[in-house]
């Protein structure tokens, strides 16, 4: 394994692969993304530990993800048990990933934590859909004090768990050296990754203007929240579809997997 050094227009080849490679197979990769949120949101219902348990799973599962992808790259059509490619890796593995997954959750509920201590928890209650925004709420400094510090401290929380999941999966990694190297990663292609950041922004502003606009020409401004949902659910899907060739770019090609 050897950690590349990219220029910044690779950000933008990623989001390219990313697109090109969801168009070639969209139903299996449009269908293991939304079986990908089911399985999330069902988890996370489960009462007390539902949230966590979630977050602990989330690395397994975008490796699933990832590995889908690899699949569609190379012309094949991913099957849903590929969702579970992390569970069917060897045991050492596993156990690594499970360890990730816990870290991930200590360190977003840390992170939410923490956010807590500026607003007293409005901000962490909304994220975690057990309060309705309102817009007094959401026009407090201290609400939006408490987004910006959740904001702030999740970012590199992301970064360190970026490439994780695959380094753990087709390279063996502990559990830390893994965050380590994702993080390492992404700081030295710093520009790159803020180039990809950046395309799927504005690819996202873009979605938003030509949803308004095909609801207002028609006339039928309700239609615009009808189009909208599943539009972010595909341009999500793609954003998913691109993180393989992030990993694929920054550390090479992942070894071949046992069929």
């Amino acid at each position: 394994m050897k950690l590349n050094l990219v220029p910044a227009r690779t950000g933008i080849l990623w989001v390219k692969l990313g697109m090109r490679t969801f168009l070639r197979k969209p139903l299996a990769l449009a269908g293991l993304f939304f079986m990908f949120m089911a399985v999330m949101t069902v988890v996370s219902q489960v009462p007390a530990i539902g949230f966590v348990l979630a977050m602990t799973l989330l690395p397994a599962a975008t490796l699933g993800l990832m590995v889908a992808t690899r699949q569609a790259a190379d012309g094949r059509f991913p099957m849903p048990l590929v969702l579970l490619a992390a569970f069917r890796a060897g045991r050492q593995q596993v156990r690594f990933m499970l360890v990730l997954g816990v870290l991930y959750a200590v360190g977003f509920l840390v992170t939410l934590g923490l956010s807590s201590l500026v607003d007293g928890g409005d901000f962490a209650q909304v994220y975690l859909g057990g309060a309705t925004p309102t817009r007094e709420m959401m026009m407090q400094a201290d609400f939006q004090a408490a987004m910006w510090v959740f904001i702030g401290l999740h970012l590199p929380l992301s970064l360190t768990f970026w490439h994780a999941p695959a380094l753990v999966h087709w390279h063996g990694f502990t559990p830390l050296k893994s965050m380590f190297y994702s993080l390492l990663a992404c700081f030295r292609n710093f520009w790159a990754y803020a180039v990809f950041a950046l395309m799927w922004v504005a690819s996202l502003v873009l979605t938003l203007a030509v949803v308004s606009t095909i609801g207002g020409l028609l006339g039928q401004p309700g239609l615009v929240g009808d189009l909208l949902f599943p539009a972010l659910l595909l341009l999500a899907s793609m954003f998913f579809t691109s993180l393989y060739f992030t990993f694929r770019d920054t550390f090479g090609e992942p070894p071949v997997e046992p069929s």
